[in-house]
């Protein structure tokens, strides 16, 4: 999974014209450590996606604009637009994130 850091790296992937994955997280996130445990075997899985993480505390204003709330959440963006997102309420077993991923991709 590649990190992003910036807004225009961050522009510049959701404008794939194939569905781009990104999951929003932070350092000091429990929830987001609980999903490391288990997102590798899902990658393996959906491994002919894009996948990206953002820490949501050093992007705050894409965090904003798309409506990440809670953490960790993932969006699934195509062609500049979030097509998808699984609120972090939703994201805490490997089976909801399947689930989510089957259903929005």
């Amino acid at each position: 999974m590649e990190a992003i850091h910036t807004t225009d790296k961050f522009n510049e992937t959701i404008a794939s014209d194939r569905p781009v994955i990104v999951k929003f997280e932070a350092d000091w996130c429990p929830d987001c450590k609980r999903m490391d445990m288990f997102i590798g075997d899902i990658l393996e899985e959906y491994n002919g996606y894009d996948w990206y993480n953002v820490n949501r505390d050093e992007l705050p204003e894409i965090a904003e604009k798309y409506e990440v709330m809670g953490i960790p959440s993932i969006l699934i963006f195509k062609d500049g637009n979030k097509k998808a997102h699984l609120h972090s309420a939703n994201a805490k077993t490997p089976e909801e994130v399947e689930e989510f991923l089957q259903a929005s991709l």
